[in-house]
């Protein structure tokens, strides 16, 4: 494993520190690409990456995986709500 400087590191220690957050943001930007999307293979694509993203968030795994197994927007942006 490779020494980093103190540089690096606080890099390193911030990203995740805010990895919640980040996830959160990313979410948000698929719900949003999800709702004005219309070719079927980017939406399913979009589908796979909600649920570890809604993971990554702090989202409950199980309801995660409901989520996505209905393809529920509202919910989606309803647990987005709730976890910012």
């Amino acid at each position: 494993m490779p020494d980093y400087t103190p540089y690096q590191k606080g890099i390193i220690k911030r990203f995740y520190e805010h990895r919640d957050t980040l996830a959160l943001q990313k979410l948000s930007e698929t719900v949003s690409n999800l709702y004005l999307e219309t070719d079927a293979k980017k939406i399913a694509r979009s589908w796979k990456s909600v649920h570890t993203q809604l993971v990554n968030a702090g989202c409950n795994k199980k309801y995660a995986e409901k989520i996505v197994e209905e393809r529920d927007l509202e919910e989606l942006a309803k647990v987005i709500g709730e976890l910012t």
